[in-house]
């Protein structure tokens, strides 16, 4: 017989260090779930990923137990460790604060292609190129896809 669903939650967390200080322990205690269970299981299963934010979906039971699913980080934070920076642009329709390759959009959105609402590898790095575009970095050369 199928568990019932209590609800779900979802953070963004360093990957390999969960731990129970905000925001982690309050919004997993307020739910009864076990923290220090969670960010055991959280450590052991993003340890490669450490220091990376990763999004991560806690399915919860009327049970108070839970279940996880550990997403790829978001595109922005991909986008700025590509670009080498801390931030993006204040004025990104004014001031362009860096470049990238349609080659390191194609990298992004092949990584990120699990989690995106398309289909298609261009489809995706049109995303990724919005999302930089939305950021003040923009992408060197035309696209090349077929348009």
């Amino acid at each position: 017989m199928a568990k019932e669903v209590a609800g779900q939650i979802k953070l963004q967390i360093k990957g390999g260090a969960a731990n129970p200080s905000p925001p982690v322990g309050p919004a997993l205690g307020s739910k009864g779930i076990n923290i220090m269970e969670f960010c055991k299981q959280f450590n052991a299963r993003t340890q490669d990923k450490a220091g990376k934010i990763l999004p991560v979906v806690i399915t919860y039971y009327a049970d108070k137990s839970f279940e996880f699913v550990v997403k790829t980080p978001p595109v922005a934070i991909q986008l700025l460790e590509v670009a080498k920076l801390k931030g993006g642009s204040a004025e990104p329709n004014r001031k362009k604060i860096a470049e990238i390759t349609w080659d390191q959009v194609k990298a992004i959105a092949e990584d990120k292609l699990v989690d995106l609402n398309c289909f298609t590898v261009e489809s995706a790095m049109r995303m990724v190129a919005g999302t930089a575009r939305s950021m003040g970095i923009t992408v060197k050369g035309s696209f090349p896809g077929n348009n």
